[in-house]
C-alpha cells in the first residue's frame, strides 16, 4: 500500500514536537529491467523506477544541528550544521544521508539547522535500490531546505554527486545506475541509460505486459567483498584487453564480435566477468528493440539469456534466486525471469501475461515455500516519475 503524506507529516510533527509545518519529498527506488553490473563498466542499462519510495519531511529548526529520524530502523542522529563539511562515517543507515549531506556542503550549499523524518517502501536488501532512493530523497529535501537553494542543482548533477557519497562516503564502488533512475524515472516508460555519456532515452514498455519483483528474502550485501572483487576483475579484463588493444578504456570499447576474436588471451576468470558484461549491454540494446515492437517473446528470450549470463559468467546468484527463475520460466504466461540488483539474493524480475500474474503468485508462492519454508514476496511494478517534492494534501 502507497504510503499517505498527510500521515507522514503527522507523524513529523509528534515524533519532533514540531509547530513547523514539514515539506515533503520523495525518491522513487529501481528496478533494473536488463544490464546488470554494467553501469560501473560505462555500459548500458534499462531500469525503471518505482512506484515503492523513499519518503522525507523536512522543517528548519532552531537548535543548530540536523536531526535525523527514521521510521523504518527507529533510530535518530544528529550533527551540527557547521561540522557536516568534515563528517566522518558511523558505518550504519545514517552513512547514506551524512554523505549526501557532506557532498552538498562541500558544493556550496548552506545547509540549515532542520529536522529531517524518514519512511520508506522500498524493502531493505531485495536489490531495489533502498539506499539510492534514501540518497536522492536527501538530497532533493536538503536542497530545498538549503539557504541558497535557489542556485538550483542540476538533475545529473544530483545522480552524480549522491554517487560520489556512496562510493566516496559509504564505501561502496557503485555505478551512477540506481541514483540516476531515482532522478530521471518516468511513468509508462524504462529508461535506457549509457553510463559513458550519462545520456538517457526513454523507452515506452508494452502495455500488455505486467513486470513482477519476487523477492526472495535473501538479503545481498552490496558491501561484501564479492562486489568489489567483481570490479578488480573486470579491470583485470581490461588491462589483459589493453595488451592488443591499448586504446581500450573500458569494457563498453569492446564489442560482442572483438571479444570472441581475443577472449583466448583473457585468464579465465576475468574473461567470464568480460563475458557477461559485453553480452549483458548488448541485450539491453536488443531489449529495447524488442520492446518498442511488442515483441515479448524476444524479451522474455533476453531475460533468461541475461540470468544464465549471471548464474554462470558473473556468478552472482544464488540458489533461491536461480529456484526461482527456473520456476517462474515454467509458469504458462510467463515471458521470461531474471534476478536483478547487485547479486547473491534479493529480487528477481518477472515479465508475465495479465491474465496469468495470480497463477503465476500462486506457483512460485507454494515451490518456495515447499522447498525453502517460507513464502515470497510480489511487487507489481509500474514505472514511476523520478524524485521531487509530494502534494501534502494527498
Amino acid at each position: 500500500m502507497a504510503f499517505v503524506p498527510r500521515e507522514i507529516l503527522a507523524d513529523f510533527r509528534k515524533h519532533f514536537d514540531s509547530a513547523v509545518a514539514p515539506a515533503l519529498y520523495r525518491a522513487p527506488g529501481r528496478v533494473n529491467l536488463i544490464g546488470e553490473h554494467t553501469d560501473y563498466n560505462l555500459g548500458y542499462v534499462l531500469p525503471i523506477a518505482l512506484d515503492l519510495a523513499c519518503y522525507i519531511a523536512i522543517a528548519p529548526a532552531s537548535h543548530g544541528e540536523l536531526r535525523v529520524y527514521s521510521r523504518d530502523v527507529r533510530q535518530a542522529f544528529s550533527i551540527p550544521v557547521e561540522a557536516i563539511p568534515d563528517a566522518a562515517p558511523r558505518h550504519d543507515w545514517s552513512d547514506y544521508v551524512l554523505g549526501v549531506a557532506r557532498e552538498l556542503a562541500r558544493a556550496g550549499f548552506l545547509i540549515p539547522p532542520s529536522h529531517l523524518y524518514i519512511a520508506s517502501e522500498v524493502p531493505a536488501g531485495a536489490g531495489l535500490s533502498s539506499s539510492a532512493s534514501l540518497e536522492i530523497a536527501t538530497a532533493v529535501s536538503l536542497l530545498g531546505a538549503s539557504a541558497n537553494g535557489a542556485r538550483a542543482m542540476q538533475s545529473l548533477e544530483i545522480a552524480k554527486l549522491a554517487q560520489r557519497a556512496e562510493s566516496q562516503f559509504v564505501g561502496m564502488p557503485c555505478g551512477i545506475m540506481d541514483q540516476y533512475s531515482s532522478v530521471f524515472g518516468h511513468a509508462g516508460a524504462a529508461l535506457k541509460i549509457d553510463c559513458r555519456s550519462l545520456e538517457h532515452e526513454y523507452v515506452k514498455l508494452p502495455g500488455n505486459v505486467a513486470i513482477l519483483a519476487v523477492n526472495s528474502l535473501v538479503k545481498h550485501e552490496l558491501g561484501t567483498s564479492a562486489y568489489r572483487e567483481r570490479v578488480a576483475e573486470c579491470q583485470a579484463a581490461i588491462a589483459a584487453i589493453r595488451v592488443t588493444h591499448p586504446k581500450v578504456e573500458s569494457l563498453r570499447d569492446v564489442s560482442p564480435d572483438c571479444f570472441e576474436r581475443i577472449q583466448d588471451t583473457i585468464p579465465p576468470v576475468p574473461r567470464r566477468r568480460a563475458r557477461h558484461i559485453i553480452s549483458d549491454s548488448q541485450r539491453v540494446v536488443d531489449f529495447a528493440a524488442a520492446a518498442r515492437t511488442n515483441d515479448l517473446p524476444e524479451m522474455g528470450r533476453l531475460f533468461v539469456a541475461s540470468h544464465r549470463s549471471m548464474q554462470h559468467d558473473y556468478e552472482i546468484s544464488c540458489e533461491e534466486i536461480d529456484f526461482l527463475v527456473d520456476m517462474a520460466v515454467q509458469v504458462p504466461g510467463v515471458y521470461g525471469a531474471r534476478m536483478t540488483g547487485g547479486g547473491f539474493g534479493g529480487c528477481t524480475v518477472n515479465l508475465v501475461a495479465p491474465e496469468a500474474i495470480e497463477t503465476f503468485k500462486k506457483s512460485l508462492t507454494s515451490a518456495y515455500q515447499e522447498r525453502f519454508g517460507k513464502a515470497p514476496v510480489f511487487y507489481i511494478c509500474k514505472p514511476a516519475p523520478g524524485a521531487g517534492p509530494v502534494d501534502d494534501r494527498a
